[in-house]
C-alpha cells in the first residue's frame, strides 16, 4: 500500500477534514504514514488514539478512547496494516494487531491479535490471515 503521493492530512480539533471525517481531542492523536480514514468517521482521542502506518479505516466508523455510555476509557491502538471495515465501532482500551482485519459493521470491545479476521456484534475471531 505504499503511496508515494500520500500527504499527512490537516486535522483540526472537532472540525471536518477535507476528507469528511472528524477527530475530537486531536492533541491526543498519534499517526504514522500512509493511513486512510473514510468519510463520516468519528475518532474520540480523549484518552489517546494511535493510528500506525498503512492503517485503513472505512467510512462511517467510530473509534472511542472514552465512552460516556458505559464509563469506559483507555487508549486505542490500531497497529500497522490493520483494516477497520465500514460502519464498525472500536471501543476504549482496545488494540487491533498488525495486519488484522475487522469486518464491516463490527463492534470491537476487546483486543484483536495480529494477523486475524474478526467480525460481528460483538466482534469474534473468524480465522487467521
Amino acid at each position: 500500500m505504499a503511496n508515494k503521493k500520500w500527504r499527512k492530512p490537516i486535522i483540526k480539533d472537532s472540525k471536518l477534514t477535507k476528507y469528511n471525517y472528524i477527530v475530537q481531542y486531536v492533541k491526543n492523536l498519534r499517526t504514522g504514514k500512509n493511513f486512510d480514514i473514510g468519510s463520516f468517521s468519528y475518532i474520540n482521542c480523549k484518552e489517546g488514539v494511535e493510528i500506525q502506518d498503512n492503517v485503513q479505516i472505512g467510512s462511517h466508523c467510530s473509534i472511542y478512547s472514552n465512552s460516556t455510555i458505559d464509563n469506559k476509557s483507555g487508549k486505542v491502538v490500531l497497529k500497522k496494516n490493520c483494516k477497520i471495515g465500514t460502519h464498525s465501532t472500536v471501543m476504549p482500551n482496545v488494540t487491533v494487531g498488525e495486519n488484522s482485519v475487522v469486518a464491516a459493521y463490527s463492534f470491537v470491545n476487546c483486543n484483536i491479535p495480529s494477523n486475524q479476521l474478526w467480525a460481528g456484534v460483538p466482534a469474534k475471531f473468524k480465522k487467521n490471515l
